[in-house]
């Protein structure tokens, strides 16, 4: 998408054909800083730190974390240690698992030398097929918005979303985002409410600076101000990612998810997840058995932000001695989801519908 007039990917190889070149999403959105991932540790270290986030993205920046891998070692256990390693960084996401898996399929009936372009043409098919995932998503999803768009006579769609799910948590375009950027450009008018999404603020710190990058009008609104919104009438749909979705239509994703789908549910507002079907982990019935997350304390006692004398720094918001708990994700029961966003088309929140849209992965 759009960054200042130039055209950037959220991942990206570098001129020399083997680092990896990503943007660091924690200096967003105060400071545009591109970082170089040349190894195994660097790619590892990229998705603890969530310098990239956003489940497609971490599933394709472990593939490329493969490649670098195998630059060094490219034996049976190097490939199998590399795997384990990356597995463990972010245990919600099913991307992850989904993209090592495609890792391990390609590289492990080859030779051992054979391995390094192997694994680097394999990231280059993932990020192909994210991208045109996500074009699709948007495609399917836009249809909603001009739905609604017909009968407001004119007026803009207000679109409600969480966290971030554009083309930063992908490699272009986004999944709760694409069709808002493909309402944008079919000149549908649209105005998003953008949720701050505590801790981490990836609402306010990267959807709005995403938008904004891109000319779509928006609003940032603290996270408890949805529901306030939904009684007014002041939200036509939400539109929603998810980090895993389960065979049985239970979304998971990030932390107050759940709480948005409460008040729509509430106020007959229609609660749409986006999803690519990487993102759907068919051993799972119920949302009940996915890992969540818990990360540190010091991203809820904590915030960053760029201070009156300009420099960015962090700040202590909580009072001393307080314990802090921070579950990264919180899961939405197929009830309160209206449908889901594929790259395949609009179907329930249910084993049967998904599966009717993807047979040959429900089998």
């Amino acid at each position: 998408m759009w960054v200042d007039d130039e055209h950037y990917r959220s991942l990206w190889v570098a001129d020399d054909s083997w680092t990896i070149e990503i943007i660091d999403q924690t200096r967003l959105p105060h400071e545009f800083m591109i970082v170089s991932l040349v190894t195994l540790e660097h790619a590892i270290h990229a998705i603890k730190t969530m310098q990239v986030r956003g489940a497609p993205l971490i599933g394709i920046t472990a593939a490329y974390g493969i490649g670098m891998a195998m630059r060094v070692d490219s034996s049976d256990a190097a490939l199998e240690s590399a795997i384990a390693r990356l597995q463990a960084t972010r245990p919600t996401a099913s991307n992850l698992a989904w993209a090592l898996e495609e890792m391990r399929q390609r590289l492990a009936p080859l030779q051992p030398e054979e391995r390094i372009n192997a694994a680097y043409r394999r990231a280059r098919e993932l990020v192909d097929h994210d991208i045109m995932t996500c074009k699709s998503i948007g495609a399917h999803g836009v249809e909603l918005i001009r739905d609604i768009a017909k009968r407001k006579d004119g007026k803009p769609v207000n679109i409600l979303t969480h966290c971030n799910a554009g083309w930063l948590a992908t490699i272009d375009w986004g999944t709760a985002l694409s069709p808002i950027y493909r309402a944008y450009e079919d000149e549908i008018p649209v105005h998003v409410w953008v949720d701050e999404t505590r801790p981490r603020n990836q609402g306010a710190a990267l959807t709005a600076w995403e938008l904004g990058k891109h000319g779509i009008e928006h609003t940032v609104i603290v996270d408890n101000a949805g529901g306030h919104l939904m009684q007014l009438g002041l939200v036509d749909i939400c539109i929603v990612g998810t980090d895993r979705t389960t065979a049985g239509g239970d979304v998971c994703n990030k932390i107050g998810t759940y709480l948005k789908a409460l008040a729509a549910h509430d106020n007959g507002v229609p609660f749409f997840v986006a999803l690519p079907s990487s993102t759907i982990d068919w051993s799972l019935e119920s949302g009940a058995d996915i890992p969540i997350e818990q990360r540190g304390s010091e991203e809820v006692s904590h915030v960053y932000g760029l201070t009156d004398d300009g420099a960015v720094g962090r700040v202590d918001v909580v009072a001393p001695g307080s314990e802090v708990v921070n579950p990264a994700f919180d899961v939405t029961p197929r009830h309160l989801v209206t449908g889901l966003i594929t790259e395949q088309g609009i179907c329930g929140a249910s084993r049967e519908e998904l599966t009717k849209l993807f047979p040959v992965q429900a089998g």
